[in-house]
């Protein structure tokens, strides 16, 4: 199936309305349109086409949607690179892209008059590329750290994206002048969904390169901000620099990780609207949400799936909603990336949960080891297998302990090498050469005991939480 493209279609039905709104500046849907016409020219002359990898390495902001926009132009394929990483993680995440860019392209030209094409380049004349998606066609590649050492590609397309803003309207309403706060990072799905689900709806993505307590506290009170999405960690940090409710804020959607009964409590004593949220990268963001309605009848837990998301708790065909039974979350439905499905065509998350009488769904942990700290992704072996390059480390192990800051601290138990002492800071420093910060140790504990493995030599982090 073939859709008129969002972009040029929010363009036309609102050219003067607010795109993005960002502390660089803002931009309308006919400004960025114009601004991805000229990029998607800027890739085509440098032989980027329909289907080629693009590796977008900025920071959120004008220059991002820019770049992410005349990707979808063209019909190429977006690769968000975390501007975070270190040059060999983000070397990983560029690799087999056409194109990287780092840079902000080429500003649109002057909307009235000619511009000059620059020397030894022609510019190239009339749209890029086709003003409609397939929404089987693959629109970004994003990276998630899963259990394993090297970052994990998951192709999302098109309808993948149509579908999830579709069902986050169903469950938090739309109001055509919703204004949606971004600090999330977005190169990861929560906060990449904003700009593109903004899209969709043509309405406003208020975006922001890096959560900044102060700034997005400004932004919520003096930015007629009406969504804002957060973390467990950002949404306390903000609690604490005085967020309180009214205004025009009427959901704060947070997720990316466990939100403490207490810090819900704190939320609703400020009058501040908490829907909980879950997700990941595999099923395009939300999976389930607690619905907008539910709030004005006093209810802040979990909600049912999302509009057209199917969810059942286990491998066994026959589980039902409202069993109560606890086992792994399992997703289906047109927000599953194609390739991240098994063959019977359900996801399997690795996480625990049930629903409950209601069909809501509870996650009450996860199956897998990942750590899950302050809303980021962390691999456990990768952080290990830094650790372990270290002349002085013998073994290394990386758990993820609770954390009423954090939600789970990163936290490496080390083993050092007969003859040696290394200091705590020092092996924090050789991480840091090596890691983005969100996956730094919080804590290094030393240790002359073995670490417990199985009789196989696998390592039981369990016996280290």
């Amino acid at each position: 199936m073939v859709v008129e493209g969002w972009l040029a279609r929010a363009a036309a039905a609102r050219p003067a309305h607010p795109a993005l709104i960002t502390p660089a500046g803002s931009w309308s849907y006919a400004q960025l349109l114009a601004a991805a016409d000229t990029g998607a020219r800027e890739l085509a002359q440098a032989g980027v086409h329909a289907g080629a990898r693009v590796a977008i390495a900025l920071p959120g902001g004008l220059a991002f949607a820019q770049a992410l926009h005349a990707c979808m132009l063209l019909g190429a394929v977006a690769v968000p690179v975390d501007t975070r990483l270190t040059p060999r993680e983000r070397a990983q995440v560029s690799a087999g892209s056409a194109q990287v860019i780092a840079e902000p392209l080429p500003p649109a030209p002057p909307r009235s008059g000619a511009t000059r094409p620059r020397r030894g380049r022609a510019r190239a004349q009339g749209p890029p590329g086709a003003r409609a998606h397939a929404l089987d066609a693959t629109a970004v590649v994003l990276h998630t750290s899963g259990t394993g050492s090297a970052p994990r590609a998951v192709a999302l397309t098109y309808g993948n994206f149509l579908w999830s803003a579709l069902g986050s309207a169903a469950a938090l309403g739309l109001d055509p002048h919703e204004r949606w706060l971004c600090a999330l990072p977005v190169a990861h799905v929560g906060g990449l969904s904003i700009i593109v689900r903004s899209a969709i709806y043509a309405t406003t993505a208020v975006v922001h390169e890096r959560f900044e307590a102060e700034r997005a506290l400004h932004a919520l009170r003096e930015e007629r901000v009406t969504v804002a999405s957060f973390v467990a960690t950002t949404l306390a940090r903000l609690l604490a620099a005085g967020l309180e409710g009214g205004g025009a804020l009427r959901c704060a959607l947070t997720g990316g990780g466990p939100v403490p009964a207490e810090l819900r409590a704190r939320a609703r004593a400020a009058g501040v609207p908490v829907c909980l949220t879950y997700g990941l990268t595999e099923a395009c963001s939300q999976v389930s949400t607690t619905p907008l309605a539910a709030l004005a009848s006093g209810e802040d837990g979990p909600g049912p799936p999302l509009f057209c998301t199917r969810v059942r708790i286990g491998a066994a065909p026959g589980a039902q909603a409202g069993s109560g039974e606890e086992g792994e979350i399992t997703i289906a439905g047109p927000t599953v990336a194609p390739t991240a499905a098994a063959p019977d065509g359900w996801l399997r998350s690795g996480d625990l949960g049930r629903l409950d009488e209601r069909g809501r769904l509870h996650v009450t942990g996860r199956a897998s080891e990942l750590i899950v700290s302050g809303g980021e992704n962390v691999a456990p072996e990768e952080v290990e297998a830094v650790l372990e390059s270290h002349a002085d480390v013998l073994e290394a192990a990386v758990v993820g302990r609770p954390d009423a800051r954090w939600g789970e601290a990163v936290t490496a138990v080390v083993v050092p090498r007969p003859g040696t002492s290394p200091r705590p800071q020092e092996l924090l420093a050789h991480c840091a050469r090596a890691l983005a910060r969100h996956k730094l140790p919080k804590h290094i504990a030393l240790t002359s005991e073995p670490l417990p493995r199985t009789a196989s030599g696998k390592l039981l982090r369990r016996k280290l939480r």
